[in-house]
C-alpha cells in the first residue's frame, strides 16, 4: 500500500496585486502526488493541478483539494440518490469550484472575485486540514499557537487521541 501525502502546518503568505500567492513546498508535493496527470520534468504536465472550492457560503475561507481528492468527493456525490442533498452538494463542489494549477515559480493565482469574497488582500494563511488546505485572509485567521480558548477545549480529554475511537476503520 502506498503512502498518501497529507497537508500539514499553517503558513503566512503574501498575495500580490494580481492575486498570486506562493504555495509552500510541502503543499506542492501533496498537490503533485494528488494529480494523476502531473509528470515531473514534463513540459506539458510539469505543474500540478488542484481544485479551489468556494461553493459553501458558510465558510470564511477557500478550500483547496488535490485532483484525486476532489474526484473521490465527486464520486461519492454521484453515488447518492437524487434529491435536495445531492443537488446542494453538487452545487457546492461542482458549480462552486474552479480548476487551478501551480505555476513554474510555485505560485497560484486566486481569482479576483474570490479575493473579494474572502477579503484576501496582501497576506493570507494557507492552513492544512488533512485532505485539503484552506486559504484565509490573514486578518480573519487565528493561528493555532495563538488559540487560548476554543469551544471544544472544555471537552478535550487529556489524551485527544481518545476521540479517534469514534472513527471508522480505514
Amino acid at each position: 500500500m502506498s503512502r498518501r501525502l497529507r497537508f500539514r502546518g499553517e503558513h503566512r503568505l503574501k498575495v500580490d496585486g494580481k492575486g498570486r500567492m506562493s504555495i509552500p513546498a510541502s503543499f506542492r508535493r501533496v498537490l503533485e502526488a494528488g494529480d494523476p496527470d502531473w509528470e515531473k520534468d514534463s513540459k506539458d504536465n510539469g505543474n500540478p493541478g488542484f481544485v479551489m472550492v468556494y461553493g459553501n457560503p458558510r465558510l470564511p475561507y477557500l478550500e483547496c483539494y488535490t485532483v484525486e481528492e476532489m474526484e473521490r468527493i465527486e464520486d461519492r456525490i454521484d453515488a447518492m440518490k437524487s434529491g435536495e442533498r445531492k443537488r446542494m452538494l453538487s452545487k457546492i463542489y461542482s458549480s462552486g469550484s474552479v480548476n487551478a494549477s501551480v505555476d513554474d515559480t510555485g505560485r497560484i493565482v486566486i481569482p479576483a472575485k474570490l479575493r473579494g469574497r474572502y477579503g484576501i488582500d496582501g497576506e493570507t494563511y494557507a492552513v492544512a486540514s488533512l485532505n485539503k488546505f484552506q486559504i484565509w485572509a490573514a486578518d480573519r485567521y487565528q493561528p493555532t499557537d495563538a488559540i487560548e480558548e476554543d469551544d471544544l477545549m472544555d471537552e478535550l480529554p487529556e489524551d485527544p487521541m481518545e476521540w479517534l475511537d469514534e472513527a471508522e476503520e480505514v
